[in-house]
């Protein structure tokens, strides 16, 4: 009895001394230590695995001139790869791009786990290939150390998350719920207080949060030139609802509550509804899709929903390939000059592509976010034109071209000199061309 209560008292003892190193600022080394136990783990298992996947190559080496198998992971640690480089995978092999002359079948694995998004994982498996990582990574691994393996690596699509062969044009969604997964949402969408057959509007900023979160320890602050305040959003959002729209706000991590107590706008990222499912059943569903460029964006593109940028930087990685997208970017403003830069010396200066706040640092050049009013004007438009009451100006179509001019739409990826535009089917907002009249000489 004495030795069963001194190990309990000394368990206790254990779990105190922890709790109060976490408490004391050790929090990260704890995350720290146990990611790197992690990786340690998962290499020992794969070096471990190496004697049991080498006959598995050599056979499938040997069956080679009658079926082909090739493996690839899954970009399934970020939810715009996850969708999108999965999605152009589909569309190119579909349209015959990138894809082996003889009979082949592909298999996949979760490059990353935790995955990002259950829900889309799911998805992903009623049209793939999906086999568990332990077995495929240890024979993707065996089969990069014999030659003449490359072939059996499905390797990145053309032009990995991008667009530029305008194939979403050309397929409708492959991706598509159950039944059961239609009740469910419904369901879910009542709960939250949004009628049946209501339409509702699905908005997405970005902030550094989820990286933070998702990534522990992980140094992420080179994105931060992309991240918004959500605040600035709240004019456009409640404008929205007097249309007779919900707003719904997403996000998985985010920094703050939007500060609104309208009715129809609902902070679905903080109120404790959020789910992996209807992270994905909402920007299925949706009107529209209001975005900051972030990852999430991919999911309706993946439903083929029309879609609102809003803060877009780089400029250079304007999503120009999506039809029924309209948007604006954010204002480059030079620190030395005292003004801001137009679009021709946007680009002259370097940083029309750049993808590193220190780039923009380097070169004093401040990014300064859309006000409410121009984020609320593009919003409107979106709204108009799906209803059919957007009343164009006379100068509008003319402002697009000249913009479009001077664009570089012959522009390739820095590293592997891809094209990253394919035929031009965005636009950006009227009220934001008309505005930044001198932007544009």
């Amino acid at each position: 009895m004495i030795i069963g209560l001194r190990t309990k008292n000394a368990k206790a003892f254990i779990e105190r001394q922890i709790t109060h190193l976490q408490q004391g600022g050790c929090a990260v080394l704890f995350r720290k230590i146990k990611r790197a136990w992690q990786i340690l783990l998962k290499l020992s298992l794969r070096i471990l695995s190496v004697p049991f996947a080498a006959p598995f190559v050599l056979v499938l080496r040997m069956i080679r001139p009658f079926v082909l198998v090739r493996w690839g992971g899954l970009e399934s640690s970020r939810i715009g790869h996850f969708a999108a480089n999965t999605e152009m995978y589909l569309c190119e092999r579909n349209a015959g791009i990138n894809v082996p002359k003889q009979r082949h079948v592909d298999l996949f694995y979760m490059a990353y786990k935790p995955i990002c998004n259950q829900q889309l994982g799911i998805m992903w498996e009623r049209v793939l290939h999906i086999w568990p990582s332990w077995i495929i990574s240890p024979i993707s691994l065996v089969n990069r150390l014999i030659p003449m393996g490359a072939i059996h690596e499905i390797g990145n699509n053309t032009q990995h998350d991008r667009d530029v062969h305008n194939l979403r044009d050309q397929y409708p969604p492959y991706l598509e719920f159950t039944p059961e997964e239609e009740t469910r949402g419904e369901s879910c969408l009542r709960a939250m207080g949004i009628p049946a057959k209501t339409p509702f509007v699905c908005l997405n900023m970005r902030d550094s949060d989820y990286l933070a979160e998702h990534f522990h320890g992980g140094d992420f602050s080179y994105h931060n030139y992309r991240d918004s305040n959500i605040q600035n959003y709240v004019l456009a959002a409640e404008e929205v609802a007097k249309s007779g729209y919900f707003v719904i706000r997403m996000g998985k991590k985010v920094r703050e509550a939007m500060e609104t107590i309208h009715p129809r706008v609902i902070d679905y990222a903080t109120n404790g509804m959020r789910s992996d499912f209807m992270d994905i059943y909402l920007s299925a569903k949706c009107e529209f899709f209001i975005s900051t460029g972030e990852g999430l964006i991919c999911v309706p593109m993946l439903f083929r929903r029309p879609i609102v940028v809003i803060n877009m930087v780089p400029i250079g990685y304007y999503f120009t390939y999506y039809s029924n997208l309209i948007g604006i970017t954010k204002h480059y403003y030079s620190t030395v000059e005292i003004r801001k830069l137009n679009l021709k010396e946007i680009f002259n200066r370097g940083v029309g592509f750049s993808l590193y706040t220190s780039d923009y640092t380097s070169k004093s050049i401040e990014l300064i976010e859309n006000k409410p009013e121009e984020i609320r004007d593009v919003v409107i438009e979106m709204v108009k034109r799906l209803n059919g009451t957007w009343q164009p100006h006379m100068d509008d179509e003319d402002m697009q071209h000249l913009f479009w001019d001077i664009f570089p739409t012959d522009a390739l990826e820095a590293t592997n000199k891809h094209p990253l535009h394919g035929e031009i089917h965005a636009r950006i907002g009227a009220h934001f061309l008309r505005d930044n009249r001198d932007w544009l000489h």
